[in-house]
């Protein structure tokens, strides 16, 4: 989908859960929940913003992101 007068293609990447978030900080579920991912293996395809950027960093560690 293009933005609005760029031209451009939205990039999308490919986020995949690979640990649980059983005791993990609120914030960091909250990050997980606010990405669409559910449980454990679960791959969701979400825009390459900043804002989602911002969230897969702080989750890093729990993740698997792939360009979509």
């Amino acid at each position: 989908m293009n933005r609005a007068g760029t031209g451009k293609q939205d990039k999308q990447l490919k986020v995949t859960l690979k640990h649980s978030t059983n005791r993990r900080l609120a914030d960091h579920k909250a990050c997980v929940a606010g990405l669409g991912l559910r449980h454990t293996g679960h791959t969701v395809v979400v825009e390459d913003t900043p804002e989602n950027r911002g969230m897969i960093g702080k989750v890093a560690y729990l993740l698997e992101v792939e360009e979509a």
